[in-house]
């Protein structure tokens, strides 16, 4: 993801950020400009007067909770109107996303996709559900990104997936993280870091993260929306990544049993060798995490060098949302995009935050390596998401 800056006083501030440092101002993300923004709250008597003829939406909410943005730092347009934090930001804090003054639903684009939360008096719930939320937000960023948030400049017509955030209940059956039929559970006890890695590596996985829970999980969720539907696109998905009717209950069992020891050579992790849904939702999950890490390499201006048999190359990184909509200006989304200088961008910088990990002491990063038929199933999940959300334009804040 992209850094930011206030637009009161142009300092950096990171898409978590509650409060800008320097100038004190509160901050707020707008989820349809996909934007942190500088709010300043609005006194009754300061409202403009459309906004206390609108009805009775602004006149019955306190003069607290009304706010506006704050600009000018850098001479751009800020959103106009009046705004409310999402309903979580103002019960619990967990929430800083803003809604518009006229939206009916309280909460935001974001947290309303939510149904099921834990039980919030349960000691450690509240935090664990919260940092939960927190890496849903930063799925829904990415996302709307991608032109997959329905809503977000413009209602593309894909629908959105619902979550369900439960605990493990003494004398119930355990919750199971996983997608179904549109919904996406994801079991509490993975915003515990210590539960999460005993996970991992019961498990044998070299990498579980609750931001890898999400993208794996939603994967599942856009395969649906994609292939479901369209048959066309169904059996060019089944020339890169198999046939899905092979029978998904003994294909996990044989996995579990006799796990196939060469998956490296065609596959982004073992658990993608399972099943045809499995290595979608794996290779899903790297093409989000590809594409966040290169923005934000990209938001750096981050520049390194490769070493080879042909010499030293340097490498400036691209922004991919910013080479998305170039693709789309000059041939209206009509050819598929090549995007291995895309990839090979992000496996460069997933080799420098190793070695810079490992000379912290710690384990890498990214511990993955692509083979040239995962570079190919990446290619493929990139071109169609550009078909499906052909029309789709991303606008650069």
């Amino acid at each position: 993801m992209k850094n930011f800056q206030c637009s009161c006083c142009n300092s950096l501030v990171f898409f978590e950020d509650k409060v800008c440092v320097q100038c004190q101002h509160a901050l707020g993300f707008d989820p349809q400009s996909l934007a942190v923004w500088a709010v300043q709250p609005v006194e009754a008597g300061a409202l403009p007067q459309s906004a206390g003829e609108a009805g009775g939406a602004v006149n019955a909410l306190p003069a607290a909770l009304l706010w506006q943005v704050v600009g000018g730092a850098s001479g751009g347009s800020v959103p106009a109107g009046l705004f409310r934090f999402c309903r979580n930001g103002i019960d619990y804090g967990s929430c800083h996303f803003l809604v518009a003054v006229d939206d009916g639903d309280g909460f935001c684009a974001s947290c309303r996709q939510t149904q099921v939360i834990p039980n919030l008096s349960v000691e450690g719930n509240l935090a664990a559900w919260t940092t939960i939320e927190d890496a849903k937000r930063r799925l829904y960023y990415t996302l709307a990104k991608l032109g997959l948030e329905a809503g977000v400049r413009g209602d593309v017509g894909v629908q959105t997936p619902v979550y369900e955030f439960m605990e493990d209940v003494p004398g119930e059956d355990p919750v199971m993280t996983g997608h179904a039929s549109g919904l996406i559970t994801i079991n509490v006890a993975e915003a515990d870091d210590a539960e999460r890695v005993r996970r991992r590596e019961d498990l044998h996985e070299p990498y579980r993260t609750l931001t890898g829970h999400f993208r794996h999980e939603v994967g599942h969720y856009y395969w649906d929306q994609f292939f479901l539907n369209d048959a066309q696109a169904l059996e060019e998905c089944r020339q890169v990544f198999g046939d899905e009717r092979l029978d998904y209950g003994e294909a996990l069992q044989q996995h579990y049993q006799n796990p196939k020891p060469d998956w490296q050579s065609a596959y982004i992790s073992s658990y993608a060798t399972a099943h045809p849904w499995e290595d979608w939702a794996e290779t899903w999950a790297h093409y989000l995490h590809l594409m966040d890490l290169l923005e934000t390499a990209a938001s750096h201006q981050l520049a390194f060098a490769t070493h080879g048999a042909q010499g030293v190359s340097a490498i400036q990184c691209q922004d991919p949302y910013e080479v998305m909509l170039q693709a789309e200006q000059a041939d209206a989304g009509q050819q598929d995009q090549d995007i291995t200088a895309l990839l090979n961008q992000g496996m460069g910088v997933s080799l420098l935050l190793n070695n810079l990990n490992r000379s912290l002491g710690q384990d890498d990063a990214y511990p993955f390596a692509l083979a040239t038929p995962v570079l190919h199933k990446l290619g493929f999940i990139h071109n169609i998401v550009r078909r499906k959300t052909r029309g789709y334009q991303v606008e650069l804040a």
